[in-house]
């Protein structure tokens, strides 16, 4: 987890460093926090694409939700879904209809959420079908405010 500064947790992403893959944890640099899922394939079942931890701090941002895209066949999608939860509790649904090509708004969702202190977040999806062609991706971009203790 990571909740020290800049970029220590997840994909190690050092200060002053460059992107250097998925990073489930949520990274923290100065002010800002985000997170990356990287793809995940089209499962019937449950798949938690990000999973953290809050520290001494609130966040506010957007979690956004792209997909199932099949890069090789851009006119083929299917419908999946997501959950955000927050210490266990559902705060936040969602889905997306990629089956359509000519329908962009309904290819990704954007969720904004206010995240508190401590707080353990999943973000979990599932599709209507099992294509491993299919990918999915989420992501997280917030920027967070300190308490004072």
């Amino acid at each position: 987890m990571a909740l020290l500064g800049g970029g220590v947790g997840g994909a190690g992403n050092p200060v002053g460093g460059s992107f250097t893959g998925p990073a489930e944890a949520l990274e923290i640099i100065g002010d800002h926090a985000y997170a990356y899922s990287g793809t995940f394939e089209a499962k019937t079942s449950e798949q938690t694409m990000m999973s953290f931890t809050s520290g001494n701090f609130y966040t506010v941002g957007t979690f956004t939700f792209n997909g199932p895209v099949r890069l090789q066949f851009a006119t083929a999608g299917a419908a999946a879904a997501y959950q955000i939860s927050f210490n266990g509790q559902v705060v936040a649904l969602g889905n997306v209809d990629t089956v359509t090509s000519n329908t962009p708004p309904n290819q990704n969702q954007l969720q904004q959420v206010v995240i508190p202190p401590y707080t353990e977040v999943k973000f979990v999806c599932q599709c209507e079908e099992d294509t491993a062609t299919e990918l999915m991706t989420a992501t997280y971009s917030g920027r967070i405010y300190r308490t004072r203790d």
